[in-house]
């Protein structure tokens, strides 16, 4: 039976509505024959709009045109340009997709009646408990669930003579610090707390809850609370919570199942709306407990300590990684760290893939005044440093071709594989991405994303430490060379001489100073204007990089004033390389490229020099000579007619 490969679009993956669909997705996925790449960002968490950039830039990943179908959980994604341009994208490509609580033109639809669902929570507040004061805790307003929610609450209220002043609605992003945010903004701004709090899903719910003790208050004798999504078990509540239940890891598989029927020709309807069941426990003030006996609470405490003490193992691997990422000095030590991890982790398989572009602020040496643009995109091909396959790193592994995502090493897997892809990221800086194939660490928990974090943010800091590298290799290079001509200055010339002056000294050999002076530069300057004048010294400097070539060494002395030093030099090599020279300018003058011809006046000294005498006093000496060759040309000469 053909496989297919399925790209799962989400964000957010450690929270619980996210992590329960995905599970049902992936229980699905071999059974349906399907290959799921789960393109997975944390946006939205950080309070950080630069940073969610970055994040997003990992849905831009994937080329849907590679892909049979999809399954999206773009409600989960808040910057609605980026849940459009997924679409659009998807559409263009032609392939199936299926979306999850987001009904979207031209796709399959999995859902829920959230107004039903609400309702019947609101109408049980109201007729059983008799609550006639309320306060809300919604999800965002862009959000079509998060409306259909609040809608239903307060047509409930609406029909049964009540209402709710805009001060006691607290619209929040559904996730755990906005439930707490909420009460705090309830306990500030109202005269009053309420008798109920309806909250638009369980985890603001449970953040609220624990708020409200906090503060005094007793749940539900004081204040009740609603959430919604029935995701308790994941969370240890002090008070269970009244909720509606979902049939999340249902829903998952039935998107697996909606695909499959599409590749197979089975006929089916476009959408599947499912039910929803309330739940009314203690949260409320009903005693309807989903954990009544001693036997159920001893297995949830049992799950609890377990999950806690595979936590602590994985942090304290962890934490070790970071410590090892500080004593990094250099890329190769980096990576090493990085594999190190990777093997602690026993994925089964694992790819860290870089831009090509990542450490683009390498200054360029011929463009210096300009600054490298930040790079936002994937480059076509990537650097894969690491790609690990079943306890194996293939080292032979150099790139792969973005659209492709991982190295081909087996073409042979079983369907069901899940691959899951993070960005590797710093703000919009786009570094990279990881691939990872089933590994220990656990996937959907805020440990996974701070591991994240910690493998963009030290591969940022490798990345400016690389910069920092270029930029004092940069300094010693402006330290040393005539940034004008390109060849070395004074300083640049006496650390290149030095070992080698002083190994003539210890072996009594002979050194040759010349000295070589443009001729007549300043009247090159005021015919032709000095931009003219700087092509001819220029011209000098590689003139003397195409002469030099037995082991001299030579500089750009200053203005229009060049020397050349070469060890073990006699009078005849000294005339044959003023011969090069020479011959070099004339060169220069049959191109016909310049307005002037190109002259120089040289002179030499030859001698063995003694301990403790200066290199320079030998420069003089060439200088000398050079100007008496000077006195004898005329200034007419330099000039074209």
């Amino acid at each position: 039976m053909k496989k297919y490969k399925i790209a799962v679009i989400v964000a957010g993956i450690d929270e619980n509505y996210q992590s329960s669909i995905l599970h049902g997705i992936e229980s699905a996925a071999a059974e349906c024959m399907l290959d799921l790449v789960m393109f997975a960002s944390f946006s939205g968490t950080m309070g950080n709009p630069v940073h969610d950039s970055g994040e997003y830039n990992i849905f831009r990943l994937a080329d849907f045109s590679t892909f049979d179908g999809a399954i999206l959980l773009t409600n989960t994604i808040d910057d609605k340009a980026v849940v459009e341009d997924i679409r659009s994208r998807i559409r263009a490509a032609g392939i199936p997709a299926v979306s999850m609580d987001d009904d979207a033109e031209g796709m399959y639809y999995i859902g829920i009646d959230n107004k039903s669902a609400m309702r019947r929570i609101t109408e049980h507040f109201i007729n059983v408990h008799g609550f006639t004061k309320f306060n809300y805790i919604s999800g965002p307003k862009d959000n079509p669930e998060s409306m259909d929610r609040l809608n239903a609450f307060l047509e409930v209220l609406n029909e049964n003579g009540l209402s709710i002043a805009e001060d006691r609605i607290y619209y929040g992003d559904f996730r755990a610090p906005a439930g707490k945010a909420a009460v705090d903004s309830f306990l500030h701004t109202n005269k009053y707390m309420p008798e109920a709090i309806i909250c638009a899903n369980d985890v603001m719910a449970a953040s609220a809850v624990s708020r409200l003790f906090e503060a005094g208050y007793k749940i539900p004798d004081e204040i009740a609370v609603s959430g919604f999504d029935n995701t308790y078990n994941n969370h240890n509540f002090r008070i269970e919570l009244t909720s509606v239940a979902r049939p999340f890891n249902f829903s998952g598989q039935l998107a697996c199942k909606m695909l499959f029927n599409h590749f197979n020709g089975i006929e089916q309807e476009r959408s599947q709306i499912l039910d929803m069941s309330p739940r009314f426990t203690e949260s409320c003030g009903c005693k309807d407990s989903a954990v009544s006996d001693v036997k159920q609470y001893k297995e949830l405490n049992i799950a609890n300590y377990n999950r806690v003490e595979k936590i602590s193992a994985y942090m304290s691997m962890f934490n070790k990684f970071t410590c090892d990422l500080q004593g990094c000095a250099t890329f190769d030590d980096y990576i090493t760290s990085v594999k190190a991890f990777c093997s602690d982790m026993d994925p089964d398989e694992f790819y860290f893939c870089i831009c090509q572009d990542w450490d683009n602020e390498r200054p360029d040496e011929r463009h210096t005044e300009k600054k490298a643009e930040i790079p936002t995109r994937y480059t076509d091909e990537m650097y894969v440093p690491i790609a690990y396959y079943r306890g194996r790193f293939y080292d032979d592994v150099s790139t792969v071709a973005t659209k492709d995502l991982i190295p081909k090493l087996n073409s042979n897997k079983k369907a069901g594989r899940v691959y899951y892809m993070v960005p590797l990221h710093f703000g919009e800086r786009c570094l990279g991405y990881m691939a990872i194939c089933n590994c220990k660490l656990p996937i959907y928990n805020s440990l996974f994303q701070s591991w994240c974090l910690t493998m963009s943010n030290s591969l940022e800091n490798m990345r400016k430490l690389i910069t920092l590298e270029y930029a004092v290799e940069r300094l010693g290079k402006l330290y040393i060379q005539d940034t004008f001509s390109g060849i070395y200055n004074r300083n640049g010339f006496v650390q290149a001489t030095k070992e080698l002056y002083s190994e003539c000294i210890a072996n009594n050999r002979n050194v040759m100073l010349m000295f070589i002076d443009l001729d007549g530069l300043k009247t090159i300057n005021d015919t032709y204007g000095h931009e003219i004048g700087d092509v001819a010294i220029r011209s000098i400097a590689g003139v003397l990089r195409s002469t030099c070539k037995n082991g001299e060494i030579y500089c750009r002395f200053g203005g229009d004033e060049f020397i050349v030093f070469a060890a073990g030099y006699n009078e005849e090599l000294a005339n044959e390389l003023t011969k090069r020279i020479q011959d070099g300018i004339d060169v220069v003058n049959n191109s016909m490229e310049n307005p002037f011809a190109l002259s120089a006046s040289i002179g030499f000294s030859i001698a063995k020099p003694q301990e403790g005498e200066d290199i320079f006093r030998f420069v003089t000496e060439a200088d000398k000579i050079m100007y008496e060759q000077k006195r004898k040309k005329k200034l007419s000469k330099y000039l074209k007619k």
